[in-house]
């Protein structure tokens, strides 16, 4: 705007420019003839005009294609979503197939019987077969909306922090299996962030949260209650409005894990 009021008022001429007009206003010699004064501002302000139209008309062109391939690139992620879980029952189906013919085999002798024992106990640590039994629900979402009577800002929030924490509380109260939104949790699973998403073994989770603890209600409300954990998510529930609850659930069910990459391995002592 500056700018502009200059070239109007006529006060960004060249100190050269400056000294001739004076010299020849000092000697009565009439002006040369020109464009008229302001001429040029009038026709910057024209291509200015013209350049906004036209990145304004392009904008209006792109929004329906930008749309389309949002949409499109949506569809695509529900359907390799939806591809994902048929093959993740299929896998549970083929799991299930493998572990009764396993445990037929193993059945025939007794030293098969120890060692279908030896292999429940790892699968069962590995999170590799599904887990039955009483256990904990707690269930934690981001505050409401501050024109909802929420919590302010991105304080409530919950974030993947959170849930580490969380998650690590249960395992110290004594649970014996954890599962984030029926995504059962590995000794190597990883919660961690991505944007603004929680992703829980890398899939993407959304509020409300449930972390499904199996163990001995009793003793897992009695060690988890007061413990820093808990502390922290009373904190965030008081402060921020972050939503807290935790319910005692029976007869609950966890599916296996997905398929764990082997890494390291080493030849067991005979």
């Amino acid at each position: 705007m500056a700018l502009l009021a200059d070239l109007f008022a006529g006060r960004l001429l060249d100190p050269g420019y400056a000294e001739a007009e004076a010299r020849r206003a000092a000697s009565g010699r009439p002006a040369p003839r020109g464009r008229p004064r302001g001429a040029g501002a009038l026709l910057v302000l024209m291509l200015v005009g013209v350049l906004l139209a036209a990145a304004g008309a392009q904008a209006r062109r792109s929004e329906p294609v930008a749309a389309e391939q949002r949409a499109r690139l949506l569809a695509q992620i529900r359907a390799r979503a939806d591809d994902n879980d048929a093959l993740q029952r299929r896998l549970e189906r083929v799991r299930a197939e493998t572990e009764r013919a396993r445990a037929m085999a193993l059945a025939r002798s007794a030293e098969g019987r120890r060692v279908r024992g030896e292999l429940s106990a790892a699968a069962a640590a590995a999170a590799a077969t599904p887990m039955s039994g009483d256990g904990l629900v707690v269930t934690v979402d981001d505050a409401d909306p501050p024109e909802q009577g929420g919590g302010a800002g991105d304080g409530g929030r919950v974030y993947d922090q959170d849930l580490q924490v969380l998650v690590n509380g249960l395992w110290a109260a004594g649970a014996v299996a954890i599962a984030v939104n029926g995504q059962r949790l590995t000794p190597t699973t990883a919660i961690r962030s991505a944007g603004e998403a929680v992703l829980v073994d890398y899939r993407p989770l959304s509020g409300p949260y449930e972390v499904t603890a199996v163990g001995d209600p009793a003793r897992m409300l009695d060690a988890f209650g007061g413990s820093a954990a808990d502390r922290r998510m009373r904190v965030l529930e008081e402060r921020y409005g972050i939503r807290y609850e935790i319910r005692r659930v029976e007869g609950v069910r966890l599916p296996a894990a997905g398929v764990l990459r082997l890494r390291h391995a080493r030849a067991a002592a005979p």
